[in-house]
């Protein structure tokens, strides 16, 4: 493929924030009438909006106040910007793909504020300051493909040009829907159900040079 632009999404692709994110979700929650385990509430929550998981929450069961979500992320970011690692092998993908001159960006469902912490940790946040889409700032979220579309156009590439890095059933569901190509990211062996939905897996971010070959 000639290929025109990567687009990575954020949390669990370029930032390991998956399990520390979910486990103050799983603390806060409990707080509010809903217990479960951090395995539960990754397979319930991850790769959905905020909005859809207090959505979801309060559907089983939580009691939750209407300034819930603006509370919740003003915990998750200090525990955030305290904690967050980058996902390991990822600065090296990066640097060879600005070795072949590629460009690359980041789509996610997150709000650019949690990006900004996040990638400002991490040191990525100079490499992705103006290349940032956010569902939350653009008002539709993954499954939907308008997010990558989004990124698509901005970059002046073709659905066809691009690669998208996804470890969610959501974005691999956005992917699909914008007829990019995804490779699915699954560290840890369980990436069944992003293989249903055409993602191609790997579970290791050095490898990810080489499978776009470069």
């Amino acid at each position: 493929m000639n290929l025109k632009l990567v687009i990575f999404d954020c949390d669990g692709v370029l930032v390991d924030t998956e399990t520390l994110f979910n486990q103050v979700l799983v603390a806060d929650l409990r707080k509010h009438n809903l217990s479960m385990t951090l395995e539960e509430c990754m397979g319930l929550f991850v790769g959905g909006t905020m909005s859809s998981v207090k959505e979801k929450a309060e559907k089983l069961g939580a009691i939750l106040p209407e300034t819930w979500v603006e509370d919740f992320y003003a915990r998750a970011y200090k525990v955030l910007g305290e904690h967050t690692e980058p996902i390991a092998g990822i600065m090296d993908a990066l640097d060879a793909l600005d070795r072949a001159d590629i460009p690359h960006c980041v789509a996610s469902n997150g709000r650019v504020a949690k990006m900004e912490i996040t990638l400002g940790r991490t040191g990525m946040l100079e490499r992705f300051r103006d290349v940032m889409f956010s569902a939350h700032a653009m008002g539709t979220a993954k499954p939907a493909p308008d997010l990558f579309l989004a990124a698509a156009a901005a970059f002046g590439a073709s659905p066809e040009e691009c690669v998208v890095i996804e470890d969610s059933l959501t974005g691999v569901l956005a992917a699909k829907r914008a007829g990019m190509k995804c490779y699915g990211y699954a560290p840890h062996g369980d990436g069944q159900k992003l293989t249903l939905e055409g993602a191609m897996l790997f579970d290791d971010m050095t490898k990810l040079p080489a499978l776009l070959g470069l």
